[in-house]
């Protein structure tokens, strides 16, 4: 999940700092401080965080935009300069901005904002934009919420003491509350020095950026593994009392199943699996050995060497085009795949299931899979003609119909188009065509789509005005009929909206009603 860090450069982080030593330190230098303490982490645990650095005054900067390359953040804190008041509204737009430029508005983020908590001043502060949220028009929207999921850790170089003296603790409760609830105000406690901003840091590090590893168990093979991003734990709406659920640091493999067998499930999140190097000590060496100790391979090297069953799982998931079933926990499991970037590079990933003992209804509970070993007879056949999937339920559901939906516009688009083929060719395939309008309709009308019976009326009676003169009469009059009915249906004011929409045939005794088939109708 990408970071984006906001470093307040107004004047108020020029505040000196009281310090016992004969150096003097501005707030500022304490925040690049911290901040560099945080790159270093990353730069080591979470090598594959992508992060930004932006800087924010009355206007905002971005000074590095998302990158790994924690060099180039580190050197651009050591080159900030000082700018004129806060507007922290004028941020978190250019924060808006940049994220979904870069990612969308589907990608989480987490959100790092190191100020001094000052609220800046007159119009533009925080606490005027807070005051004004309910008489703004919808051109000058609060940026909060953000269209994109967010978590929003606010980094103050202030104590709350010093925070609780105003109203800037509760402006940036209020702030984060906007952001969705998702994240929390880490202050300093005690003097404002080195070592609390090293505190502050550390615990903003123990709750978003702590690596999450995990042992991966099949049978007697075992190795550890890192799994990033961090999985977050899973609370289940329908459960009577939700309760939190996270991911166990035990990973057991259950069995293995091929591709097309679990197909493209639904999944909660995506994660990397990496091996993780298990480092051992060296043997000692005498003084006299330096020369020789500087050609020995380096612990890295040593690690590409030495035998993973991470690296070996990898391999037989790629070659074998198979998926492995782990357990993340009580009845709570994931996949574990193999997954290509380009020709050449693939990864380990792990997606996670939802919670239950059937996540996924065609293979049933996962308890009851097993061994083909022990199966009376091959189930996917002597061939692999066959496959034992999707299991069939017990029981048939009344609700187990053949619906209309529409998912994409292009879906939509499709059922008109067939619609207006069979009108061309009227008379000839009214059958179809009723068959085909009867379906459209009968979906519109459960969904409240009365624009496109209108639309598709308009449809109707625009074909019939290009109807060519060698047309059969009876075209004309099968779609002016349909145009009209559909039209009725639209305003909700025909008795034909409960009914079926029937072939009008003429006859020289007057109009006369007949329904086409029961397939044509509904």
């Amino acid at each position: 999940m990408p970071t984006v860090v906001l470093m307040d450069v107004s004047l108020s982080m020029t505040r000196p700092v009281a310090q016992d030593g004969s150096e003097e330190f501005q707030r500022k230098n304490l925040a690049v401080h911290g901040l560099n303490m945080l790159f270093e982490h990353m730069a080591s645990n979470y090598r594959m965080e992508f992060t930004t650095l932006m800087a924010f005054s009355s206007l905002w900067e971005l000074l590095v935009p998302f990158t790994r390359d924690y060099n180039a953040l580190q050197e651009a804190l050591s080159n900030l300069e000082d700018y004129d008041k806060t507007c922290v509204e004028s941020a978190l737009q250019g924060v808006s901005n940049v994220v979904q430029q870069e990612w969308g508005s589907a990608c989480p983020c987490q959100m790092v904002m190191v100020t001094d908590g000052s609220l800046g001043i007159g119009k533009g502060s925080l606490r005027h934009s807070l005051q004004t949220l309910k008489q703004r028009g919808d051109d000058k929207k609060f940026p909060l919420p953000f269209p994109f999921p967010t978590k929003l850790f606010i980094m103050c170089v202030a104590n709350a003491e010093e925070l609780q003296m105003t109203d800037a603790m509760d402006n940036l409760e209020e702030l984060l509350r906007l952001s969705g609830g998702d994240g929390q105000i880490f202050t300093m406690e005690g003097a404002l020095c080195m070592k609390s901003v090293q505190a502050m840091f550390g615990r903003l590090i123990d709750h978003a950026y702590s690596p999450f590893h995990a042992v991966l168990h099949c049978g007697n093979l075992s190795s550890d593994v890192q799994v990033f991003p961090r999985p977050e734990p899973v609370v289940m709406d329908e459960e009577v009392e939700p309760m939190p659920r996270a991911v166990s640091t035990d990973l057991e493999i259950v069995g293995f199943i091929e591709i097309g067998d679990i197909s493209s499930p639904p999944v909660i999140s995506r994660h990397l699996v990496l091996p993780i190097a298990v480092n051992k000590e060296v043997d000692e060496v005498g003084a006299g050995a330096t020369d020789e100790l500087e050609e020995e391979p380096s612990a890295s090297q040593m690690a590409g060497k030495s035998p993973n069953f991470c690296v070996l799982l990898h391999g037989s998931l790629k070659v074998e085009g198979m998926v492995a079933l782990v357990q993340l926990g009580p009845e709570w499991y994931g996949m574990l795949y193999s997954q290509a970037d380009s020709k050449k590079k693939s990864n380990l990933m792990m997606s996670l299931f939802d919670p239950g003992p059937e996540p996924l209804p065609w293979l049933g509970k996962i308890s009851h899979l097993g061994p083909i070993s022990e199966a009376a007879e091959n189930p996917y056949g002597e061939d692999d003609s066959k496959s034992p999937f999707p299991v069939q339920p017990s029981v048939k559901r009344s609700y187990a119909q053949n619906v209309t939906v529409w998912i994409k516009a292009s879906g939509l688009q499709t059922d008109v188009q067939k619609i207006l083929r069979n009108a061309r060719k009227l008379p000839d395939k009214t059958q179809t065509f009723y068959k085909e309008l009867n379906r459209l309709r009968k979906a519109a009308l459960a969904f409240g789509f009365w624009e496109l019976l209108k639309g598709v009326a308009d449809l109707l009676e625009r074909e019939c005005t290009l109807l060519p003169d060698s047309a059969h009469p009876d075209a004309a009059f099968q779609l002016s009929h349909a145009a009209q009915q559909l039209k009725l249906a639209s305003t909700a004011t025909s008795e034909i909206c409960n009914n079926r929409l029937k072939y009008r045939s003429p006859s020289l005794c007057g109009p006369r009603w007949r329904t086409v088939c029961a397939d044509c109708c509904f």
